[in-house]
């Protein structure tokens, strides 16, 4: 780590980085308001910038960020946008050939949010029609939730995507897993467990390393591939998938008490811990892949940050160290070399990459919305004011 990362502690830097984010955020959400934004162009976010407008998946970021704020702050202006954010997002609901796996990702961050802080019934209803949607994903042929639908052959090549699970679903089950705990109905977490297992199965290697995606028969329930995704290639290990692993089996454990889940998460955090050791604690976007030319993915940082500091919340206190000095490490390290805190400029981290082939360069070491969301997630939990949103 540099000079910078190393003047001060790390309870210095915590608090130092938080009255940035206090700053910055309240310029964004004048600024940014009930727009839904993915990543600036000339230091301006724009609304519905994402590659799948409405629906795309990173949607529920925006609305999470204000929420933790509102948690933080008390503000009623993050409330208010987000609130609005969330009305907008009802859209989603009259086009369900656009729903995907990622119901879980644009419904916690915003209605289910919503409905733990605030107790909103609305909020309440948009979480459980999202859960249901993700719930009948399903494929009880196989223990798993389909993924995708067939417009992303186009995005992947040619094939048969109907038994296609991906590890960023771990982030996605918690909606199932609230489900069950508001309804009193254990049905939702059965299919979130299930499906974890059979991730557990599939998508972990046995050094944690972690596949993207993993294709089962979804007629036979038989392991068929594992394509190579948004990494470098088949086999290898890109390293936001590796991120959705360590935070989502964590997860898992928190909603399910199952052991083996907690191992997992630990197992993928340690793959993650020594390959970003090596590398000043930053995040290439693979982690099996060639020297040059050397790309990072800032966003992967800052969600392995985010789910170290949720295991070190499960473990022994002789344990909680190890997890908690490498989450700081990590969004030291991202903060010294990608964060852009001019509140006249919107978003924070830069140096994100969406799939490491992007013949366009244009998703590659870019801002992208949900690095800031994690780090404004891990920052204050650290501070202990952040809002449970999974």
């Amino acid at each position: 780590m540099g000079e910078t990362t190393n003047r001060c502690s790390n309870q210095e830097w915590l608090d130092e980085v938080y009255e940035k984010i206090l700053v910055k955020m309240k310029a964004e959400c004048a600024r940014v308001g009930t727009m839904i934004p993915y990543s600036p162009k000339e230091g301006r976010y724009h609304d519905l910038d994402g590659m799948g407008g409405i629906h795309n998946w990173t949607n529920g970021f925006w609305p999470g960020m204000l929420w933790q704020m509102y948690e933080a702050t008390g503000d009623e202006a993050y409330r208010t946008a987000a609130e609005g954010v969330e009305e907008r997002m009802d859209e989603i609901f009259t086009d369900l050939k656009g729903v995907d796996h990622d119901a879980g990702f644009l419904f916690l961050l915003s209605a289910v949010a919503d409905y733990r802080k605030t107790g909103s019934e609305a909020s309440l209803s948009r979480g459980l029609f999202a859960a249901n949607l993700l719930a009948g994903r399903f494929n009880p042929i196989g223990n798993f939730i389909r993924a995708w639908g067939d417009g992303m052959t186009s995005f992947f090549g040619d094939g048969d995507v109907s038994g296609w699970m991906i590890v960023d679903c771990m982030m996605n089950i918690p909606l199932l897993y609230w489900a069950s705990e508001v309804t009193k109905d254990p049905r939702f977490a059965h299919i979130a467990k299930k499906h974890a297992k059979t991730a557990q199965q599939y998508v972990v290697r046995g050094d944690g390393s972690c596949n993207h995606i993993v294709g089962i028969n979804s007629q036979t329930g038989e392991f068929a591939d594992n394509p190579g995704g948004q990494g470098f290639e088949k086999g290898s290990s890109w390293s936001r998938g590796q991120s959705w692993a360590v935070y989502g089996f964590a997860l898992s454990y928190r909603h399910t008490g199952d052991e083996s889940f907690l191992n997992t998460a630990k197992q993928c955090a340690h793959y993650c811990i020594s390959n970003m050791a090596v590398n000043d604690w930053l995040p290439l976007v693979d982690y099996r892949a060639p020297e040059e030319p050397l790309k990072y993915d800032s966003t992967a940082g800052m969600i392995t940050a985010a789910g170290l500091l949720e295991i070190a919340e499960h473990v022994g206190e002789y344990e909680k160290h190890l997890y908690t000095e490498a989450a700081f490490r990590i969004l030291r390290a991202c903060d010294e070399k990608f964060a852009n805190w001019d509140p006249e400029e919107d978003s924070i981290i830069d140096g994100g990459t969406y799939f490491y082939h992007d013949p366009s360069g244009e998703n590659t070491e870019v801002p992208i919305i949900y690095a800031d969301y994690y780090l404004i997630e891990s920052v204050l939990r650290l501070k202990g004011k952040s809002l449970f949103t999974w």
